[in-house]
């Protein structure tokens, strides 16, 4: 199981707040906790929850974004698709989709390697 799918869960699981774990910060700067931007998750059922999505993007976070619900070639993924990209567009950032079950989408001054690590 890779480290996105323990984040986002298995295709069809769902995560709760309560199943992260909490891991101890000992000698880590306290003031990390409190930076000015986040990476954000988040799960896409409906277009309602484009929205989040999108004004976190404005706010300056990242946001992977679980797409389990929906295949690639549905309709209704495909204008969720170009909402966000026009968010990652007007704010000068980057979107991408990892797999058929995550897109991740960045605000500006944040750009998208799709060069995975260590190949």
């Amino acid at each position: 199981m890779g480290l996105m799918s323990k984040i986002l869960g298995e295709s069809g699981g769902s995560r709760q707040k309560e199943d992260y774990v909490e891991i101890e910060s000992d000698g880590v700067d306290a003031g990390a906790t409190a930076a000015s931007r986040q990476v954000r998750i988040a799960k896409i059922g409906d277009k309602q929850d484009v929205i989040d999505i999108k004004d976190a993007v404005y706010d300056g976070d990242v946001v992977i974004a679980d797409i389990t619900r929906h295949t690639t070639q549905d309709r209704t993924m495909e204008h969720i698709t170009d909402e966000l990209k026009q968010v990652a567009n007007e704010v000068g950032g980057d979107i991408a989709q990892k797999g058929d079950d995550q897109l991740i989408i960045t605000p500006h001054g944040v750009a998208i390697n799709r060069d995975p690590l260590g190949q």
